[in-house]
Order: C-alpha cells, then sequence, then structure tokens
C-alpha cells in the first residue's frame, strides 16, 4: 500500500483531489459544506491488509466490511475532540446502521479495555465496535496523522475519502453525504 499516497491525500493538497476526481466530485462535491466541507474524496483505493483487533481478541482487516459502506473512525480514550464526536458517530449508526452501512470504530495506540468501556460508558454511547489497533500497524499503513480520523470505505472496502478532525455526523450534510454513498 502507498503510505505515502495517503498521507499526501490527508496533508498536502486536499483541495487539488476534490478537483482531479471530478466524477466523484460531481455525485457528493456539493454535499461538501458545512460540517462536511473537511471531508476530502479520493480517489478509490484499497485498504491495507493490515489487521486490527475485534472486542474479541480476533484479527480483522478491513476488507471484512466489504458488501457496505463503512464509516470507519479511528480514536483514543485520550482523545478530547473524540469525546465530542463519539456521540455522533453513535447516533449515526442507530439512524443508517444495517445491512448497507456501518459506523466501526477503532481505538488506535494503548487503549485499554478497561479504559475503552470507561469511556464509551462515561459519555453515553453501548452501540459501537470496541475494536483496537494497539500496536497502529493499521492506522501508520492509513496515514492517520491525528485524531480523530474517519475514512470512508466503499461497497469494495476501498478508501473514497476522509475526514480528519471531529465533525457533527447527523448533521444535514453528513446524513446526506452518507445517503448519496448508500444509494450509489
Amino acid at each position: 500500500m502507498n503510505v505515502m499516497r495517503r498521507i499526501l491525500s490527508c496533508a498536502v493538497y486536499p483541495g487539488a483531489l476534490v478537483l482531479a476526481n471530478a466524477g466523484a466530485a460531481q455525485d457528493i462535491g456539493g454535499l461538501l459544506t458545512g460540517e462536511m466541507r473537511a471531508f476530502d474524496i479520493v480517489d478509490p483505493m484499497p485498504t491495507p491488509e493490515a489487521t486490527f483487533l475485534a472486542e474479541d481478541g480476533t484479527e480483522m482487516r478491513l476488507a471484512d466490511f466489504a458488501g457496505q459502506v463503512t464509516l470507519v473512525n479511528f480514536w483514543a480514550t485520550w482523545c478530547a475532540p473524540c469525546r465530542v464526536e463519539m456521540p455522533h458517530l453513535s447516533q449515526l449508526q442507530d439512524r443508517l446502521g444495517g445491512e448497507d452501512f456501518s459506523v466501526v470504530t477503532i481505538a488506535t495506540g494503548r487503549n485499554p479495555l478497561p479504559a475503552i468501556e470507561a469511556f464509551l460508558d462515561e459519555i453515553g454511547v453501548d452501540n459501537l465496535p470496541m475494536h483496537t489497533d494497539p500496536r497502529q500497524g493499521l492506522s501508520r499503513q492509513m496515514g492517520v496523522l491525528g485524531l480523530p480520523v474517519s475514512v470512508i470505505l466503499d461497497r469494495d472496502a476501498q478508501e473514497i475519502g476522509r475526514l480528519t478532525g471531529g465533525a457533527d455526523w447527523t448533521s444535514p450534510e453528513a446524513i446526506a453525504l452518507i445517503e448519496t454513498l448508500i444509494a450509489r
């Protein structure tokens, strides 16, 4: 996987990607306002084969989510913006989650399960997975340079866009974006 391409896509020239990917931009470019103005469209790219751990300790890959649109959120228990964003992700899962869409949360770095459970309990979130990437192998290969980062995968489990930083995923712009991607 081309880690440099991922780093460039989220750090160096995000605005140019919208122009370069005119087909996708025509589909959703008009939705990138308000809370979603920082969402960067990228040409579909395969996700890395790096594994992360499911709640039960089994290894998973992002490819396991093929068949549905997936919002993958990289976060950590010590991340203040994550504390604000996580309830919005929970509400998004409640509203749109199902066969065609899911929110997948992955705590990256040192986030022991008891700390994750306490964090989610404190903010009243009980419907999101407690997956972890303790050695940050997946997050590094995905070019995650800060937290939170939300990456949207298409039905082929390819990255089609990302948002670096927190967002209100219950905003009208976010809901319209996700519904449009589901309908594709």
